[in-house]
């Protein structure tokens, strides 16, 4: 449904005097399958939006080629316009206008019979549980209804691929929770969904298959399991405030397949944590290493984004 190749795209900012060109996107290679919800995660700054804007024809790529739902970007962006929907980070909905006004507009806007809007609109209210604020003004909706509203914006027209930028960010836990619903439920009726992300936890639990970008570029894809079964075994992490000391005793041992150090520690990969953390504890005790805490878990997505790149993606 989505393929890209080479995607690039650069800007030019202004330092004084002195132009600087950024490079927003280096090189991005995507492969969405139809039906599937296609997860983007990345830190704020990584190129996930100006690749989204790219992939939508709101700003033109300086390279590379792409297809969407069969349209050529570059050659016919007016058809790929036609096949997909849209919903931006920032929201879209006019505050003194009703859900029901604002769905009968945007599907006219397509070309659709005033009918079919209102029924459509009708459709749409139902499916994302909005009927009963339907002809309230959208200025008295909640954080979750307004965003609820600016995705059945983004699907009244029944496109092939929806791209929803950030859709959850400034929700709280249930509106979230809720939102993930109507994600899937898109995602059930057939539709191929596209969502850019920063929570590990979005795209651990809604995503199909994700890319992990970072400075412009995928560092990873696959599904959320394949990413985290790449990174074998499990992870311990040690607190100390001698890491040095502590680096250099376990880095030795046969049971630890790599380490990392930290600020505040060492974060050990091992094949069975909980076999290595008595082992853990006797070699610091034989060499008198301070131990503050020791933690063991599973892998994570951030672990593969650490993994890849160097740093955390909650840090970031």
């Amino acid at each position: 449904m989505i393929e890209t190749r080479g995607l690039r795209k650069s800007f030019t900012s202004r330092q004084g005097r002195e132009k600087k060109v950024v490079e927003a996107v280096r090189g991005v290679d995507l492969d969405v399958a139809e039906g599937e919800i296609f997860g983007f995660l990345g830190p704020n700054g990584a190129g996930k939006t100006t690749t989204l804007r790219m992939l939508a024809t709101l700003i033109e790529p300086d390279g590379g080629t792409a297809t969407i739902a069969g349209a050529d970007l570059l050659s016919d962006p007016g058809e790929v316009r036609r096949r997909i929907g849209y919903v931006a980070q920032g929201g879209s909905t006019w505050d003194e206008s009703t859900a029901r006004e604002e769905l009968v507009l945007q599907a006219r806007l397509y070309g659709v019979s005033k009918a079919d809007a209102r029924a459509r609109a009708v459709r749409v209210l139902e499916g994302f549980q909005l009927s009963e604020y339907a002809d309230r003004k959208c200025k008295t909706y909640s954080g979750g209804q307004r965003r609820r509203v600016d995705i059945a914006l983004g699907i009244i027209h029944e496109p092939k691929v929806v791209f929803l930028d950030e859709p959850t960010t400034g929700l709280d836990p249930q509106s979230r929770a809720h939102m993930w619903d109507e994600v899937r439920r898109l995602r059930d009726e057939g539709m191929t969904v596209f969502i850019t992300t920063h929570y590990l936890d979005e795209a651990d639990a809604l995503c199909d298959r994700i890319s992990i970008m970072d400075n412009g570029i995928v560092v990873a894809s696959g599904s959320p399991a394949e990413l985290k079964r790449d990174i074998s075994g499990d992870i311990v992490r040690v607190s100390t405030p001698t890491v040095a000391s502590a680096a250099e005793v376990l880095g030795s041992s046969s049971f630890v397949t790599k380490i990392e150090t930290q600020d505040d520690g060492v974060r050990l990969y091992v094949e069975d944590g909980a076999a290595a953390i008595p082992l853990i504890l006797r070699a610091l005790d034989a060499a008198s290493v301070e131990l503050g805490t020791i933690e063991l878990h599973r892998p994570s997505l951030d672990d593969v984004f650490l993994t890849k790149t160097g740093r955390s993606l909650r840090e970031s």
